[in-house]
């Protein structure tokens, strides 16, 4: 469901029109390796709505990325379900998996990832590129992108000159310039400073809020306990909720 749009943007949600954007339902993940077998998840359940900002913690190896490639579709679980978009992933075949990721999926990782020798509007359009968007509508949305944070004034700027919270702004400009319905973001302050963290995590929680689209963030990141909308633990693959 689509949140009212207005003339500054979106109108929240309010709880009862919020969606069911995932259900993961007591999945299991056990990876076979030599002489014997790592068990990576155990039993996770976890539920997403629209609009909602959610912070999973963990230690490094804990499960959160496998969780992550699970719900992307990138990985299969060795037990339970995952219900992405009112579809059983386990009855998805690759190329729809594919075309989910990228059309209603959007991703954020620790490190922005951008191509140095294109400018930060090009980078933000290059999903869209690739997607065989016209050139006037992907520049259109690529500027709209930017400008959602704050970076209109730089978007010909390539990512050597722009600083590491600028890149990290346009990491999450390409992640939303497609409408994702959810995105998600592995560590996606790991790389930054506390203030400039802070802010990103700001700038997130907002667009979660105001356009309706689920976030799910893995952290070590005590700032993002602090603004999400609920908190999860995991530890030795087993997601539990958390205090903020």
């Amino acid at each position: 469901m689509e949140s009212q749009q207005t003339g500054n943007g979106y109108a929240p949600l309010t709880v009862q029109e919020r969606a069911e954007l995932l259900r993961v339902d007591s999945v299991g993940k056990v990876y076979k390796v030599s002489g014997g077998s790592v068990t990576a998840l155990r039993n996770v359940s976890l539920r997403v709505r629209e609009g909602e900002f959610i912070a999973i913690r963990g230690r490094s190896g804990a499960g959160k990325t496998t969780l992550l490639n699970i719900i992307a579709g990138l990985d299969d679980p060795t037990s339970g379900r995952v219900i992405l978009f009112g579809r059983d992933l386990a009855s998805v075949k690759e190329a729809e998996r594919t075309l989910i990721r990228r059309n209603e999926l959007g991703f954020m990782f620790q490190a922005a990832h951008l191509i140095p020798t294109l400018t930060a509007r090009e980078n933000v359009g290059l999903l869209l590129r690739l997607s065989n968007t016209a050139p006037a509508e992907r520049e259109q949305r690529a500027h709209e992108a930017l400008s959602l944070v704050g970076l209109a004034a730089r978007e010909n700027h390539r990512a050597p000159e722009l600083s590491g919270g600028e890149q990290q702004r346009v990491a999450i400009a390409r992640a939303l310039v497609h409408a994702p319905r959810m995105v998600l973001a592995d560590e996606p302050t790991g790389n930054l400073d506390t203030n400039t963290g802070l802010a990103i995590l700001e700038l997130l929680k907002n667009v979660a809020h105001s356009a309706g689209i689920g976030f799910i963030l893995t952290t070590h990141d005590p700032q993002a306990s602090a603004l999400a909308d609920a908190v999860y633990d995991i530890n030795d693959g087993v997601l539990t909720p958390g205090q903020k």
